[in-house]
């Protein structure tokens, strides 16, 4: 397996990728980690099958994270769940073994992404954000 800067005798599980993800979220910069403090991290297997088709995509490992939820700056409505970022936990280690790119590298990545989506930056602005978190 690729070195992660951690030594994984097997397949991380979802909560050691759980982890990887909350320190991603701790290398952010403020404003943002004072701003997500309300928002949920999920690790799951797979994206659903409801969540695949939504989405067009055909293969459960062509999805690694997904953010569901109300852009930050958008009023709560009765009922909302809170934000939420899905991380898909096979598909990014379907990822890590074929790139070879360290999996806490690709979980922050995945992360930064979503919660791009969640302050509505543009992909320029995730991969400068990006750049100052990496591992």
């Amino acid at each position: 397996m690729p070195d992660t800067g951690q030594s994984f005798r097997f397949a991380p599980t979802p909560q050691e990728i759980e982890t990887l993800a909350l320190e991603a979220l701790s290398r952010l910069p403020e404003p943002f980690r004072s701003y997500l403090s309300n928002v949920v991290m999920l690790v799951e297997d797979f994206a659903d099958a409801d969540i695949l088709k939504e989405m067009e995509i055909d293969d459960p490992f062509g999805l690694t994270g997904l953010y569901s939820g109300r852009p930050f700056g958008q009023e709560a409505q009765t009922g909302d769940l809170p934000p939420t970022v899905h991380l898909f936990r096979r598909p990014l280690l379907d990822e890590w073994v074929e790139t070879g790119v360290p999996l806490e590298a690709l979980i922050t990545h995945v992360v930064v992404h979503e919660i791009g989506h969640h302050f509505g930056l543009s992909d320029i602005d995730m991969h400068v954000l990006e750049d100052m978190v990496a591992p």
